[in-house]
């Protein structure tokens, strides 16, 4: 049987996880208005970028603006009277000092007296009444100030307008949105993560995005948030992605994959995947002597990439392992070496045809769903939950 084989070299291989989702904008906000009325303009379109208190729509006013000015003019009338109620109060306070003088001398009946006191203490609570008539003209008039401040609607944050609701001459109210605004500034993907998996995962953990958008392009992001509770009919919890977007590429909606590394080993001991096989029950490979004779050994299997696995136990540098046939094999096999680079008797043992594995060469750095799960080790990269 003509087989390829690898050798176990030293190399590089991580533990990551993989989740995916798609991406949302890093705060959404629906404009709504804070007074009720009919739309005299809106000035944004579709996609149009607003900034946080930009005027974007105006309702009609005009009654609103002949409210105010009433109110103005009745302000001035309060104000008016006070000044009046004022001059009343100095008159009946002269008018009260003379009669206590005059009736101190006996000059002066207590009637008299009596009712000058009487005048003065009305005019105190005309002063009084005039003051609080104002206060209250004044409170109006700040109401109706706001009201018609509140016929400017503005955006309330900095982004692009997603969605416009409404056109000029359509009433609107405080129950429905003008215009819809995403910020996107940084973009976020929200995932569910098995409760087995949590662990791992640490708040500013960095993370790799890859978006199918931008075909070969890899962007970076951070894990922002990890809910500190599961939910306890799906057993997950949810993680929050932040990925910084200046150029504004990324858009909410697009399909996003987020590779984040867990665990890595620099110097670790690795041969290809398909190297690794389950035999009796036991996780081994098949060693090719010089004799083309094939044993079995069994091996401690550590984390775990598409392309390549750590052996903890079982194997040394150097040794050459079967790959490609390796699960037709038994114990004792003879077999035909393939005339590859990673087959041939004397080639480099160094490990440059250790990448001779049947899923091709193991980029360094790389990782992510694992295609054989029966293959897959304690330490191997899982795929996280999809994002509903």
């Amino acid at each position: 049987m003509t087989v390829e084989v690898a050798t176990a070299r030293k190399g590089s291989v991580m533990q990551q996880l993989v989740v995916v989702g798609n991406l949302v904008g890093d705060a959404t906000v629906a404009v709504v208005p804070r007074a009720a009325g009919r739309l005299q303009d809106i000035s944004v379109r579709l996609g149009d970028r607003v900034s946080r208190g930009q005027p974007i729509a105006k309702i009609e006013d005009f009654e609103l603006q002949e409210q105010v000015k009433q109110q103005e003019a009745a302000l001035e009338v309060s104000r008016a009277t006070i000044r009046q109620r004022e001059a009343d109060l100095k008159l009946a306070e002269i008018n009260a000092e003379r009669s206590r003088n005059l009736f101190a001398r006996q000059l002066l009946p207590k009637q008299t007296l009596d009712d000058t006191e009487a005048r003065y203490q009305s005019a105190v609570a005309q002063l009084d009444l005039a003051r609080a008539q104002n206060n209250q003209s004044t409170a109006r008039l700040d109401e109706l100030r706001i009201n018609l401040a509140n016929t400017v609607i503005v955006s309330p944050v900095n982004g692009f307008v997603a969605r416009r609701a409404a056109d000029p001459g359509a009433f609107v109210g405080q129950n429905a949105p003008v215009v819809d605004v995403v910020d996107i500034t940084r973009v976020r993907l929200v995932a569910n993560i098995v409760e087995k998996d949590l662990d791992q995962l640490r708040t500013g953990d960095e993370t790799r995005v890859e978006v199918d958008a931008f075909p070969g392009e890899v962007f970076t992001g951070r894990i922002a948030r990890v809910a500190p509770v599961l939910d306890p009919a799906t057993r997950t919890a949810s993680i929050e992605i932040e990925i910084p977007n200046p150029g504004f590429r990324l858009k909410p909606g697009m399909y996003a994959r987020v590779t984040v590394t867990t665990d890595e080993r620099k110097d670790a001991l690795v041969v290809p995947s398909n190297a690794v096989i389950d035999l009796g029950g036991r996780r081994g490979v098949f060693l090719a002597a010089e004799n083309d004779i094939v044993s079995f050994r069994p091996v401690t299997v550590g984390l775990e990439e598409d392309t390549q696995l750590e052996i903890l136990e079982g194997l040394t540098e150097g040794d050459r392992v079967v790959t490609t046939g390796a699960a037709a094999l038994r114990d004792g096999d003879r077999v035909l070496l393939a005339a590859s680079g990673a087959g041939r008797r004397g080639a480099d043992p160094s490990g440059a045809a250790a990448d001779q594995a049947i899923d091709g060469p193991s980029e360094p750095g790389a990782g992510g769903r694992r295609s054989a799960g029966g293959r897959r080790g304690a330490g191997a990269a899982r795929p996280g939950a999809v994002t509903p």
